[in-house]
């Protein structure tokens, strides 16, 4: 796609313009505008000649929350992939955010160079979720009773596919993967593709969830 237009909706001023300096010179990447709140962000966006691609939501802020704005962006501006931004890791925002159709989850002390990655991400369509995150996801998951222990990977996986596999099943982002197993990101990312292939799925979130029931 060309250029992802991002909106940043924070109550405090010094993340909001701090992510905007961050962002606005990564290529490709457009701030489209800042809000200190749910209330004025819908306020801009039934005024904006052009919506956004991406929502950059912080989960808590008085009056409206990132929850109750996500639910909002989905049932009125669903061209908008909203992709939560916080501090906080608890259940009621992870999964109050993806119920409410937030198309990712991130903590504020994600790399840059990831949240970068995962607006990328999220303009495409895929689900991009952090470490927090995809624990308590798996974790959630992880109620049915083990089966017996495996003789070797799963579903034509080769032994390299499946460590990776599990990896991503913990949350390791490509860099940490890379770092774990001695190879380079690309050697990661081309691994991942080869598993999703394999298995017929459509993203990293997807691995995730088929890990935790594949164990």
């Amino acid at each position: 796609m060309g250029v992802i237009r991002v909106l940043l909706v924070d109550d405090h001023i010094l993340m909001r313009e701090g992510l905007r300096k961050l962002l606005e010179i990564e290529p490709g990447i457009e701030i489209a505008a800042t809000a200190a709140g749910g209330e004025d962000a819908l306020a801009w966006l039934a005024a904006a000649a052009e919506p956004p691609h991406v929502a950059l939501v912080d989960a808590r802020m008085p009056g409206m929350d990132g929850v109750e704005l996500v639910r909002r962006l989905r049932a009125g501006f669903p061209e908008i992939a909203p992709v939560i931004l916080t501090t906080f890791d608890d259940d009621d925002y992870i999964f109050g955010g993806l119920r409410a159709g937030a198309r990712g989850y991130l903590l504020k002390d994600t790399p840059p160079d990831e949240l970068v990655d995962a607006i990328r991400r999220g303009a495409r369509g895929e689900t991009v979720l952090g470490r927090a995150a995809t624990e308590r996801l798996v974790s959630a998951l992880r109620e049915e009773p083990a089966p017996a222990p495996r003789t070797g990977p799963p579903c034509g996986l080769s032994e390299r596919e499946y460590e990776i596999a599990l990896l991503i099943g913990s949350g390791a982002s490509n860099r940490e993967i890379a770092r774990r197993l001695h190879i380079t990101e690309g050697t990661a990312k081309n691994h991942i593709s080869s598993c999703l292939r394999k298995l017929g799925l459509r993203d990293r979130t997807q691995l995730a969830v088929w890990v935790s029931r594949n164990p």
